[in-house]
């Protein structure tokens, strides 16, 4: 199936981009789809970031789906 990654701040810096789309098998999870990220990419996002799917927060066991959106959130800072 296929996802659609969205990445923000010093994750797209990272990435060299802020979004791309990434090919996983049927019934992964929010996890699997870090860790395909991390190791395809060798970027610097963590193993478990803050991550929604769909614009809904979503935990690392949540399954996928095809097509589904899946944003990357960077620890914000403010003050």
């Amino acid at each position: 199936m296929n996802v659609r990654i969205l990445v923000f701040a010093s994750y797209a810096e990272a990435l060299g981009r802020g979004e791309l789309d990434v090919e996983l098998p049927a019934g992964a999870t929010v996890a699997d789809c870090i860790a395909e990220i991390r190791r395809a990419t060798g970027a610097g996002v963590p193993p478990a970031p803050l991550v929604a799917v769909n614009r809904v927060y979503a935990r690392p066991e949540h399954p996928l789906s095809e097509g589904d959106e899946v944003a990357i959130i960077p620890p914000v800072a403010g003050g």
